[in-house]
């Protein structure tokens, strides 16, 4: 498990250990810890060209500004869209497709804690930005995450900020492949399920992203899969909810529980978990599940050598990980590993392409 100062370390060698002119996407990166990682990213990057979405033109244009000051070098492309619909993600997948033939860093950070909405693609809103949005992502940009590299050492990342190692029972399953049942409720719609904010919510909802992660892994070898948990981090998420009900909620926390955290040490800054974020994005600790080499970020593995994967080897292309860099532990280990022997992992990964044909006509573009 790396020290915050190890990963500083780490960070700090990305400009010599990795070639110039990376090319990274980030969505969800106009505020909060998606911002942050941003910021940090194209501080120790030299010459990167960085593609970045969010919902707000102005919160969008105050970033893009920082990135200039930061590192004039740099070429950045903004653009406001709403990454809640699969149609919007397509078309920025196709933009970037079009300019570009590699893709060496995704990081997706999309998400709300809006509950009870839904799109106008009928997908439940908080499933939409935090679940689909970023696998229609990912996969319309692997061919690009994938495409080699005539560099000895760059860079072939995913990373998902959601809650690695906070894995739970699925409180619905998906139909198995031959059957013909709709019978399910896997996007936690009902008024009885409980909300992504409770811990049994929150851990149906990891492992539905941990499972797709490593469907999508078996695809791309070469790539390395991070879904990492924050922490406690001081951020905007809840700046989308209506209602005196979640103002006061809202306001207990950002009054209450966050200063106890942070005299307690349990507070994270939110420019430290970008630099963490970074750290994911980059380390030679996360490589792909192949026999790639090279592509696996800078090396040395600050903090504890190639991290354990989601199956229980080290290095075997999907980690779930905490704001420390710590692997998931056994228990989550064994929950996903019966997921996958009694082919419900097979079952999510189907019933999320399904959702991708009925929105968009193809699992991907």
């Amino acid at each position: 498990m790396p020290t915050i100062a190890q990963i500083r370390a780490s960070n700090a060698q990305i400009s010599t250990a990795l070639p110039p002119g990376l090319v990274a996407v980030f969505a969800g990166a106009t505020n909060g810890i998606g911002e942050s990682a941003l910021l940090q990213f194209a501080k120790n990057t030299v010459k990167p060209r960085i593609y970045f979405f969010g919902r707000s033109q102005e919160a969008g244009e105050r970033v893009l500004a920082s990135l200039q000051k930061i590192n004039p070098d740099g070429e950045y492309i903004f653009k406001a869209v709403d990454l809640s619909l699969l149609s919007a993600v397509d078309e920025v997948s196709r933009e970037i497709r079009e300019k570009e033939k590699v893709v060496n860093l995704l990081f997706l950070s999309t998400g709300t804690l809006v509950t009870g909405k839904e799109t106008s693609e009928n997908l439940h809103l908080p499933f939409a930005t935090a679940f689909f949005s970023r696998l229609r992502l990912t996969t319309n940009l692997l061919p690009l995450l994938r495409a080699p590299s005539t560099s000895p050492n760059t860079l072939r990342r995913v990373v998902t900020v959601l809650a690695g190692t906070k894995e739970g029972p699925l409180l619905s399953l998906p139909p198995k492949p031959e059957s013909k049942s709709t019978a399910h409720d896997l996007q936690l719609r009902a008024p009885t399920a409980p909300s992504l904010l409770t811990p049994r919510g929150r851990g149906h909802t990891v492992t539905l992203t941990t499972l797709a992660l490593e469907a999508i892994a078996k695809e791309a070898p070469e790539v390395g899969f991070v879904h990492d948990f924050p922490g406690a981090v001081r951020s905007n998420l809840g700046r989308d909810l209506d209602g005196w009900g979640w103002k006061v909620a809202l306001g207990l926390v950002h009054g209450v529980v966050y200063p106890v955290l942070g005299l307690v040490g349990g507070l994270v800054p939110v420019e430290e978990a970008g630099e963490r974020q970074v750290y994911f994005g980059t380390s030679g600790r996360f490589p792909g599940g192949g026999d790639n080499k090279g592509g696996d970020g800078v090396p040395g593995g600050e903090g504890g050598g190639v991290a354990v994967g989601t199956d229980g080897k080290v290095g075997s292309g999907v980690y779930s990980v905490t704001e420390a860099g710590e692997s998931a532990g056994e228990k989550v280990v064994e929950l996903l590993g019966g997921y996958r022997r009694d082919g419900t992992a097979e079952a999510v990964w189907k019933w999320v392409e399904k959702e991708f044909v009925r929105i968009t006509g193809g699992v991907s573009i």
